[in-house]
């Protein structure tokens, strides 16, 4: 399980993959990790635009 700041950072990770275009296999942590759901998260928010899918 990771901390809360871990989890803050994994999510900003995220969301800078997906703002400069990476493709979402490029997330680093481990399939069972919480961590990947956080990067996930933060990826998926930077595709949709950021507006938290409003469009």
């Amino acid at each position: 399980m990771g901390t809360r700041a871990e989890i803050t950072e994994a999510i900003l990770k995220g969301r800078t993959a997906g703002e400069n275009g990476e493709e979402p296999t490029a997330c680093p942590y481990p399939r069972t990790s919480i961590l990947r759901t956080a990067w996930v998260k933060g990826y998926a928010h930077a595709r949709r635009g950021g507006n938290g899918g409003n469009q």
